[in-house]
């Protein structure tokens, strides 16, 4: 065989392969055998060996890669993975119809696209004209890590989209298809049982096996394990070539993706209710795990209109199942001090298996919680996951006392410092314990400043920092800049390599990013995506240092309650000491960078739909022009971008403020001009 004749048998192979891998893990029936399916894949393998000049990148040959990887690294989104809202009872999806009606015009033809609520982990593939480039973990929703050689490992999973003459405009140009990496539940079964035979230590759930799995270096791993990944969305840089949910699904199934077959769209809210009765009793016949459903408007226009609230769109719900339960024994009750000082009533549970995880604590939130319900030592209880994750004692089991239980008592003092508790303002519900030394808070708000989330310094979790402070290596999150790892190396959990990686690990971390540094610092109510909104706004730690409470407020998502807590972070003495350190040591946040373009320092908010873009896109363009996007109008507000479909209260309060209001097409001469 010549090479034009071994190019012509390859891409006939490849065709018939990848039809095969459509046929087995989309639709779910076979064409061949695999026995003949792993003939036809050697035979392919032994000609692209014979010419490798004839390999490329979608061959199904190339999906394991053989080395280990150095490390992931960190990709933005091209625009924010987002959350959705839960809620509970049929009472709460009522509750959300009617704010829609408020937010879409009154003559909006609503019709909604359910979906199964997957328990998995969430991932974005992107595609250049039909062809795999690259796989990018959920992340904190903004920016994720590259998992592209681990992805391309599993089957379902296209390398080159499929090639379909009704929806070929999808394998041209830049293709995204977004959705959740799962593992089955007789895969995971049969994973455990191999385990358990070799005298391995068992896995807790599928959803963390498949996470855990992802995030591994090595791809030959990940390539041994039963990974499905199911697409649940499709973005394309023009919004208008998806018009609806629905479609978005259709075309999934067409260019090779797996999707959920049991996802459908309604008319109308008794049929989302009908629906969500019919799948909570049918969940468990379905071969991976759900916790609910997602409920969304499925015109993606209006779907848009709604807008976004914080990290999650006004226009989805998830509609989250009662948690499965289980009942224990409360074993004892101990209290925990956070790092911020809140005494958090904690019960000790005989171990019980909830969804998929063994529980042995549960929150019982605060002394009035616990006086509520009744709870005592040596209770028999209900336990759920509230929301399928945190654990939570529901009641008592009164019937089931024998006399020898116990009546909780708060303790007056802190457990860990022994001082007194304290309630800082009346009414309040949470003790607190003030010693800002206190040993528990010192090793929660340094494990904290490293978290993931934070600066991400590997290697300083839990355990490590504990031992740290105990060794007097360290006395707060300053400390941690000055380790040694000739210092380091004399405590028993480290050796010559763990302390070197651990101190080059935090001498990387010296100049974070603004927003995880304020994420870091442990403000109470700041978390990541308000941290992330303030650093944008304020784009210095000097300038956020100094800003009033009135300045903090304006920032979107922020309010007055956050904006008290963090000037008073900032005002306290012992926080003052803090930073000064960290910036004589040179440990400080890099600004961020002001990009200059036609939007310098203008600050845009957008009422309506756009034709040309969906509001993220427009959000990135003004971003990336030197601009700010604001989901809502304020003083701050330069110019009000004007769509279709537009709703009154937008206009009203610019009208209001003389905000200057342009059209779209005003606004795309701006970006590109």
């Amino acid at each position: 065989m010549n090479k034009a004749q071994a190019k012509a048998r390859i891409e006939k192979l490849r065709e018939l392969i990848n039809d095969y891998r459509y046929h087995y893990h989309v639709l779910n029936e076979s064409i061949m055998s695999e026995e003949a399916a792993d003939s036809l894949k050697h035979e392919l393998t032994t000609l692209e060996t014979e010419y490798p000049d004839l390999i490329t990148a979608d061959s199904p040959s190339q999906r394991v890669a053989g080395k280990p990887l150095p490390g992931f690294t960190q990709i933005t989104h091209s625009s924010r993975m987002l959350s959705l809202n839960d809620v509970f009872s049929q009472e709460e999806v009522v509750a959300w119809r009617q704010r829609l009606d408020k937010l879409l015009p009154a003559d909006a033809n609503l019709e909604y696209f359910i979906d199964l609520k997957m328990d998995g982990f969430a991932c974005a593939l992107h595609y250049e004209d039909g062809v795999l480039t690259r796989a990018v973990t959920r992340g904190d929703g903004l920016v994720g890590e590259d998992v592209t050689m681990n992805v391309r490992t599993l089957e379902s999973v296209p390398l080159r989209l499929r090639h379909t003459a009704t929806h070929k405009a999808f394998l041209t140009g830049r293709t995204e298809v977004r959705g959740e990496i799962v593992m089955y539940k007789a895969d995971f079964n049969r994973l455990n049982k191999q385990r358990e035979k070799e005298g391995k230590p068992l896995f807790a759930n599928p959803r963390n096996t498949a996470a855990g799995t992802i995030r591994q270096l090595d791809p030959r791993l990940v390539a041994e394990r039963p990974l499905y990944f199911r697409a649940y969305d499709l973005l394309r840089n023009k919004a208008e070539e998806i018009p609806t949910f629905r479609f978005a699904y259709d075309v999934l199934s067409d260019i090779g993706l797996l999707t959920n077959h049991q996802a459908t769209v309604v008319p109308d809210l008794d049929s989302i209710l009908r629906f969500a009765e019919q799948w909570e009793k049918k969940r468990l016949s379905l071969p991976f795990f759900i916790d609910g459903l997602v409920i969304k408007v499925n015109d993606r226009r209006l779907f848009a209109l709604a807008g976004v609230a914080g990290k999650a769109p006004r226009g989805a719900v998830a509609l989250k199942y009662q948690a499965e339960q289980a009942t224990t024994r409360v074993k004892n009750i101990f209290v925990s001090i956070g790092r911020t000082g809140a005494a958090t009533p904690v019960a000790m549970l005989e171990p019980v298996v909830i969804a998929g995880t063994t529980v042995q604590m549960a929150t019982l939130h605060n002394e009035g919680e616990i006086a509520r319900k009744d709870i005592r030592i040596g209770d028999t209880v209900i336990v759920h996951k509230a929301g399928d994750i945190i654990p939570e004692v529901v009641e008592p089991l009164i019937r089931l006392r024998d006399g020898s239980e116990k009546i909780f008592q708060m303790p007056t003092h802190c457990p860990e410092c022994n001082t007194r508790l304290v309630k800082h303002k009346s009414g309040e519900a949470v003790w607190r314990c003030p010693n800002n030394a206190c040993p528990s808070r010192t090793w929660k708000r340094i494990e904290h400043f490293a978290s993931k989330s934070a600066l991400d310094i590997e290697g300083l979790g839990e355990k490590n920092v504990i031992a740290l402070l105990q060794a007097g290596l360290i006395r707060d999150v300053a400390d941690i800049f000055t380790l040694k790892a000739t210092d380091i190396i004399k405590l028993e959990r480290f050796a010559d390599v763990s302390a070197n990686k651990l101190v080059s690990a935090i001498n990387d971390k010296t100049h974070p990013p603004l927003n995880r540094f304020l994420y870091g610092l442990g403000i109470r109510h700041v978390g990541i995506q308000t941290a992330t909104d303030i650093a944008n706004s304020f784009r210095a730690i000097e300038a956020v240092s100094q800003a009033t409470i009135d300045e903090l407020a304006r920032v979107n998502g922020v309010g007055v309650i956050v904006a008290e807590s963090i000037v008073e972070w900032f005002s306290e003495k012992r926080n003052k000491k803090l930073l000064e350190k960290l910036h004589k040591l040179n440990v400080w946040p890099k600004p961020v960078k002001k990009i200059g373009g036609p939007l310098s320092g203008k600050y845009f908010a957008i009422t309506g739909s756009l034709k040309a873009m969906g509001r993220e896109v427009a959000a990135e363009h003004i971003r990336a022009l030197g601009g700010n996007f604001q989901s809502s109008v304020g003083e701050q507000t330069d110019y009000l971008v004007v769509g279709d479909n537009v709703g009154a209260n937008k206009l009203t309060k610019a009208n209001k403020l003389g905000t200057k209001q342009i059209t779209e097409h005003d606004f795309l001469r701006m970006i590109e001009s």
